[in-house]
Formats: structure tokens, sequence, C-alpha cells
């Protein structure tokens, strides 16, 4: 026997907000702003739009150790966030995040005739997410309500690590029997999804404008003046490069062509891992 690489793609991987739903990534965002809030601790948005993409507990703990939120934090409580601090914001961020996620479900523009066409070309699609399994099953309900359904979901607390490492990836690859992870594609708007799908020997597509990194409403993006919005794809594609996307687009609508791309190049006989 004898290793033949794939010739064509299998499955692709979606994130969920600022991927398939919730342009912007608000939903997560702004309930951190919210939660820290209630403790008394002021974080900016753009502070806790830094390590989008993790898990929300490890979220909260990387938000905490930042100097400048610890110190605001030291203020309030008299000592540094403890792990059993992270868990009481954590437990505070959840029943919010439950709360209000209905608030930033909408699909993003363009999203349902993506994957429409991804399965067209035979695709099946997995997802997963830093949202853990009790905000996911509402998540991926208002998603089907709105008509979308992914093939797989898996949630951040149902892998041992979530993002950045791979186990979120390689549960979909398992689940939908995808035969070699170079024909699966990791498509996300954070650079730890980029990251986990980079370790899990798949090729990645970041997203530049429809998520956490550009922060913006959809209509703020089609607003943006065009020189602008040039200025910030480069910002953004200069903050993803230590993860080493395979492709930069701005949204999901971009995707059933790079799709077509990767299926050439693997033709050709090249790899993700070798990229």
């Amino acid at each position: 026997m004898h290793y033949q690489h794939p010739t064509q793609l299998q499955a692709v991987v979606l994130d969920w907000a600022g991927t398939v739903v919730d342009f912007g990534s608000f939903a997560p965002t702004q309930i951190f702003v919210e939660a820290f809030g209630e403790f008394g601790v002021a974080v900016s948005l753009e502070e806790a739009r830094g390590p989008m993409g993790m898990g929300k507990w490890d979220h909260i703990r990387t938000l905490c150790n930042q100097p400048q939120i610890a110190e605001r934090y030291r203020a309030v409580f008299g000592r540094l966030p403890t792990d059993a601090d992270v868990t009481a914001l954590y437990e505070r961020f959840m029943p919010l995040q439950i709360e209000k996620i209905a608030l930033h479900s909408a699909l993003i523009p363009g999203a349902l005739d993506a994957i429409g066409a991804l399965r067209d070309r035979g695709l099946k699609i997995g997802s997963c997410s830093g949202y853990p399994a009790v905000v996911m099953a509402k998540v991926v309900e208002l998603a089907r309500q709105n008509g979308y359904v992914a093939d797989h979901v898996v949630a951040t607390d149902e892998v041992p690590n979530g993002r950045p490492h791979p186990a979120q990836a390689l549960a979909n690859v398992i689940a939908l029997g995808v035969s070699d992870v170079a024909a699966c594609v990791k498509v996300d708007d954070t650079w730890p999804g980029i990251l986990e799908g980079r370790s899990a020997g798949m090729w990645t597509v970041a997203l530049t404008c429809s998520g956490n990194a550009l922060g913006l409403t959809y209509d703020q993006y089609k607003a943006m003046p065009h020189e602008q919005l040039a200025a910030e794809r480069g910002r953004i594609a200069h903050m993803f490069e230590g993860a080493r996307p395979h492709y930069l687009i701005d949204t999901i609508v971009e995707l059933p062509t790079v799709i077509d791309d990767i299926n050439a190049r693997l033709a050709r006989g090249e790899t993700p891992q070798g990229c």
C-alpha cells in the first residue's frame, strides 16, 4: 500500500460567529464587556476582541492576564484575578450569552448561497466554535430557523482542548468520515481558529471583514471608503501572518472560488502542509 494524497476536497469546517452568523462578531465580544462590567471592571470592546476564537473560559483568563485589566481588577478587589475569579466571571458570562445570543443571530449576507455552492461541489459541512455546548444549542437552533444546518457541530467544551489546539477540527474530520485532513478546509475569522486548522493539517481560509478583526456591522463594512477598507485589509492580513492562513478573503461569499482553487492545487499534487 502506498500513500496517495487526495485530489479533491471532501469537507469544509466553518466557524460560526463572524463566519456564518453575526457579521462583525458582536455576540461574544459585547457580552465579555458586560460580564466584566457587572464585577465593576471596565473592559473595552477592542480589548475583549483580542483573544477571540478561544474557548470562553480561556478567553476570560487571557483577558485577566493582560496587565491593564489585571490592575483594574486589583483596584476593585484588592488582588489579581485567580482562576476562581475567572470561573466566577465565566459563570456570569454564560447566562448573559444565552440570553442575548438571538440579538446577533442573523446569517451573514450571502452565506446560504455560498454554502449551497459548496454542497453542489460535493463538500460536507462541519462546524466548530469557541462557544460551549449550551450556547451552541441555541446558536444552532436559531441558524436552523434561518435556513442553515451544518452536517456536524463541535462545541469547545466537547473536546479536551479548544482552539488553537486542533481537537475540534479533527472531531469534525472523524464525524464526517473525511479520509485525509488534506481534503478539508478550515474557515475562520480569528487567529486561534486558523491555527486550529493549520495544526490539524488542513487548508485554511481567514475572513478579514465579516468577523472579529474588522468588527463592523455589514452596513458599516459596505459603506467604508475603498482606500480605508484596503488599509484595514492590510492591517488584518498582518494580524493573521503568524497563523499562516493559506487564503484571505473578505467574507464567506468568496469561499466557493477558493474551493475551486484548492481543488486545482490538490490535482497538481500540492498539499496544505507544504504551503
